[in-house]
């Protein structure tokens, strides 16, 4: 029993919800090999970049997460597994802050989902980027992980939403130009790097902050669920779930905010690059519908960094 409950963790982990022993099949994908023909560091020195696996992040760079990982070593960035408390000292070795679907607890995911940084650890990073330019890079996902969140990200002015987004079609999430959901934006309007299309699995949404530039919303064709157990988010999501429309919702946004920058972005799986049940299905950068994640990915870092 115990191991089938850590197996369905895991599957609820990976945001998948397919049959539990497919999901936990799913593995980085071997074959997803990163080339950069025009890395911005080709010395491999670049700002040293923070990946949080402290705050119960279920990912790891050696893991799901490692594509992600591979994309910024091979830009030039160094790029180093955080797995202590937050501090003044130790943020201030570093220039890019990540932290991707972070929970409040491994196993309890039912409401409520208390934040997962402490107040002390949020007013240093809020300080970090404010008044000595840090950025900080907050991928989440659907509850509990956007609960987890939802403080660190109120205190730069987002309102995540912990619930659970669905397509009212039940139909593959692009966000393109042509549909109106991917907009023009510093990170899709890079000069010969344009953004004309990327892919989500499931996700959540967020009202961003007025001074905020939106790269992608939910639309209308969206409704935002509001379980209060993990139990409720089967899929499709029950009608007598509460929900509220995803118009005017984003999923994607970034903030110059004092002296540093702020990227969120409501879900994990379009960084990754991974292989999927016994079928090893592609899942994120490796998928056909995800041939511009790589520079989408590459865009975010280098605006984060201050090269766009």
């Amino acid at each position: 029993m115990k191991q089938y409950l850590k197996c369905y963790l895991v599957a609820i982990t990976v945001y998948l919800f397919l049959p539990v022993l497919s999901l936990c099949q799913t593995v980085s994908d071997p074959n997803f090999i990163v080339r950069l023909t025009d890395p911005v560091y080709p010395d491999k020195e670049g700002p040293l970049v923070y990946y949080d696996t402290y705050h119960n992040n279920p990912f790891s760079i050696t893991g799901q997460y490692k594509a992600f990982a591979d994309i910024l070593s091979a830009d030039g960035y160094r790029v180093k597994e955080l797995n202590q408390k937050l501090n003044k000292e130790v943020l201030q070795k570093a220039s890019i802050f990540v932290t991707v679907s972070a929970l409040s607890h491994l196993e309890n995911w039912d409401l409520p989902n208390p934040p997962v940084y402490s107040q002390e650890e949020i007013d240093l990073l809020y300080t970090w980027v404010y008044d000595e330019g840090g950025s900080l890079f907050l991928i989440t996902d659907h509850m509990p992980a956007a609960g987890a969140v939802s403080s660190l990200a109120a205190r730069f002015g987002f309102n995540v939403i912990n619930g659970f987004t669905q397509r009212k079609d039940n139909g593959v999430e692009i966000f393109s130009r042509s549909r109106g959901n991917l907009l023009a934006s510093v990170v899709t309007d890079v000069a010969d790097k344009r953004i004309d299309s990327i892919r989500c699995w499931g996700s959540i949404g967020f009202i961003a902050p007025v001074e905020a530039e939106v790269f992608s919303l939910l639309g209308g064709e969206y409704d935002i669920f509001l379980p209060t157990q993990v139990g409720q988010m089967d899929h499709p999501l029950r009608n007598n779930i509460p929900f509220i429309s995803g118009r005017h919702i984003a999923n994607g946004a970034i903030l110059q905010c004092g002296k540093g920058r702020v990227c969120v972005f409501a879900d994990g799986a379009p960084f990754t690059a991974l292989l999927q049940s016994i079928k090893s299905e592609k899942r994120g950068m490796n998928h056909p519908d995800a041939a511009q994640h790589v520079q989408f990915l590459r865009n975010i870092i280098h605006w984060l960094d201050n090269r766009l």
